[in-house]
């Protein structure tokens, strides 16, 4: 993994900087995982920010690398993407509003940059909630494999 651009380092310290106020205490390790779903320009499984990340942390194990995106997911900075046909899990950084689409056939994973205004009015219309963030998955035939 690169090293951080500026706006991503930032993302990382806010993100950080709300954990601490809420009595969440950050390791080495969490800084390192967190940094890697910023910079991740992919939607990375588990075991490979593990495989990633274990040259830096010899002494990290896999479930370190879960432990951490769990408090990533109930602080709702990160998502879980399932794919069909596949067990593992992969794992997106909710640093901006977005759209995943997903392959059917092959399972791969791409952000679209979308504005769902009417969308976000709409649910918060129908719910009553105030929204925050907005993750949809779409699934479809990726262009790859539908020349197959």
């Amino acid at each position: 993994m690169n090293a951080l651009h500026r706006h991503e380092e930032e993302r990382v310290e806010e993100v950080l900087q709300s954990l601490r106020a809420k009595g969440i205490r950050i390791t080495d390790t969490r800084r390192a995982v967190l940094s890697y779903l910023v910079a991740s320009h992919e939607h990375p499984s588990a075991e490979k920010i593990y495989r990633d990340l274990l040259p830096q942390f010899p002494s990290m194990s896999l479930a370190t690398v879960y432990n951490n995106i769990k408090v990533f997911i109930d602080e709702g900075v990160v998502s879980e993407i399932k794919v069909r046909n596949d067990t593992t899990t992969y794992f997106d950084f909710m640093g901006h509003d977005h759209l995943n689409v997903v392959c059917e056939k092959c399972g791969r994973i791409a952000d679209v940059d979308i504005e769902v205004p009417d969308l976000r009015e709409e649910a918060a219309s129908q719910s009553g909630y105030q929204i925050t963030k907005t993750q949809m998955t779409v699934y479809g035939i990726c262009p790859d494999c539908q020349k197959n």
